[in-house]
């Protein structure tokens, strides 16, 4: 293992050199700002490109063709630049253009709170564009997993050929301390797949059900077409209805049909638990916290935590919330979560511990909302 003293934000520009990352485009926001300022340094010593564009629609609209020309690309900001982001995001979305997009979340809508934490995002991650996909969403809880969820968010995108969400709470970004990262012989570092025959006879969305296009790079000989609209095996727009019916399905059957390789969780102190907490990234190192003090006063609480919020765990919510008569979901927003886990589990009497106003929520508050629904 590596010991390395550093902030969430600082790994995540780490993790990216680390598993090949060469090009960032983006624009400065807070509370995202020291990725890119990391980045800046640490991408020209790496043989990669540093772009600080006009404003975060170019910042995006650049990484995607640095993507397209075949190399591990990323942007990074905050909800307002997200939103910003939104048709370019779109973009990436059908055309199958692998991309990292980190969002340290601050409160909002709009503007919002600054340099405040939150975790607002959810359903912007979830639905960061119009029209008919699936979003794959990724929510670190440590400084450790600023560095490996970054891994796994670039992995992901390049198999499935689509953008990536990194939702980082603004405490989890800005938090400072010791980090043990594992070895770089030790990372599992995936490519996307490149074709290798005849060029006649490339057709890069020709692919199977649940298959994601193979994209070569540009530059490199193989003739195809890029384009926002549906399109064919090789990229030329079509109306044709059995076409467009194939591309959305494919889209989104990529991603929902085989969820068992996307979603990762953490089940902690599960094994005895009679009151299940619901909760991820910062909030749940606060319920951790909370668990812990009240075990040692009798209350046998445990937590479920989500590292992949979209796709949502479906079978593993379902197959544990059928467990527990006292379920609590704690988040820092007025219940999105919330709202996946009574879809998932088709309950209505689950508690609720929420909070937007910018602060966290603390161990001292989920211990007494447990305390007040034993």
């Amino acid at each position: 293992m590596r010991e390395i003293i550093a902030t969430g934000n600082s790994l995540i520009a780490k993790a990216a050199i680390d598993c090949g990352c060469k090009f960032f485009g983006g624009y400065p926001i807070t509370p995202s700002s020291e990725i890119a300022h990391e980045l800046s340094y640490l991408l020209p010593k790496n043989n990669g490109t540093f772009i600080q564009m006009e404003d975060e629609i170019s910042g995006i609209s650049v990484a995607i063709g640095a993507s397209m020309s075949g190399v591990k690309s990323m942007t990074a900001s905050s909800g307002p630049g997200i939103s910003l982001k939104s048709e370019q995001i779109g973009y990436a979305f059908i055309a199958e253009i692998p991309l990292v997009i980190v969002n340290v979340m601050r409160g909002g809508p709009s503007t919002g709170l600054p340099t405040r934490v939150a975790q607002g995002d959810l359903f912007q991650a979830k639905s960061p564009t119009h029209g008919d996909y699936a979003s794959i969403a990724i929510a670190p809880a440590s400084l450790e997993e600023s560095y490996t969820e970054t891994i796994r968010a670039f992995n992901l995108a390049e198999k499935f050929m689509t953008p990536v969400f990194l939702l980082m709470d603004e405490t989890i970004g800005h938090m400072n301390g010791k980090a043990m990262l594992p070895e770089l012989k030790d990372l599992e570092i995936i490519n996307r797949a490149k074709f290798e025959g005849d060029k006649k006879d490339y057709k890069p969305y020709a692919v199977g059900e649940n298959e994601s296009a193979v994209l070569n790079p540009f530059f490199s000989g193989y003739r195809y077409h890029i384009t926002g609209l549906h399109h064919g095996d090789i990229g030329f727009p079509t109306e044709d209805g059995e076409i467009v019916k194939k591309n959305i399905q494919r889209l989104i059957g990529k991603i929902k049909n085989r969820t068992n390789e996307i979603c990762s969780y953490e089940e902690y102190y599960l094994e005895d638990a009679e009151f299940l907490i619901i909760a991820y990234g910062s909030v749940s190192r606060s319920a951790k916290e909370a668990i812990l003090r009240l075990r040692k006063e009798g209350v046998k609480a445990g937590l479920f935590r989500p590292i992949t919020l979209y796709p949502v765990a479906e079978n593993e919510i379902e197959r544990i919330v059928k467990k527990f008569e006292k379920i609590m979901v704690c988040e820092l927003n007025m219940g999105q979560y919330l709202e996946e886990v009574q879809r998932v589990s088709k309950r209505s009497d689950l508690i609720s511990l929420h909070k937007a106003n910018g602060r966290p929520i603390t161990p001292d508050e989920i211990i007494v909302k447990v305390k007040e629904n034993l």
